[in-house]
C-alpha cells in the first residue's frame, strides 16, 4: 500500500509540474496573440490615416486644378484666354530663341 501511495504521489507531482508548464505555456501563447492583436489594430489604424491623407491630398488636388484652370481661362468660355495664353508661349519661345540667336552671332564676332 505504502508503494502505490508513493507512486500516486510521484504521478500528481508530475501531473502538477506538466500542469504548470502547460500554464506557462498558455500565458506565453495569450501573450503573443495580444501582440498579434495590437499590431494588427496599429496598423489598421495607420492605414486608415494613410487612406485619409491620400483622399484630403485628391481634394486638395483636384481644388487646386480648378483654381488653376479657372485663372488660365482653360474651363467654361475661356477659350479667348486659352489662345492668348498659347501665344504668349509661343511668343515667348521666339523671343528666346531670337535672343539665343543674336547673342551667338554677337559672342562669335567678339572672339574673332
Amino acid at each position: 500500500m505504502s508503494s502505490s501511495r508513493t507512486t500516486e504521489e510521484t504521478y500528481e507531482a508530475q501531473n502538477d509540474q506538466r500542469l504548470d508548464e502547460l500554464h506557462s505555456k498558455i500565458r506565453t501563447l495569450r501573450g503573443v496573440t495580444t501582440d498579434i492583436y495590437d499590431d494588427a489594430e496599429r496598423q489598421h489604424l495607420a492605414l486608415d490615416d494613410t487612406g485619409n491623407a491620400f483622399s484630403s491630398l485628391s481634394t486638395s488636388l483636384s481644388q487646386s486644378s480648378r483654381r488653376a484652370a479657372q485663372a488660365f481661362g482653360l474651363s467654361g468660355a475661356g477659350g479667348v484666354r486659352q489662345m492668348r495664353i498659347i501665344m504668349y508661349i509661343v511668343g515667348s519661345f521666339l523671343a528666346l530663341w531670337i535672343v539665343w540667336k543674336v547673342k551667338g552671332i554677337w559672342w562669335v564676332s567678339e572672339s574673332a
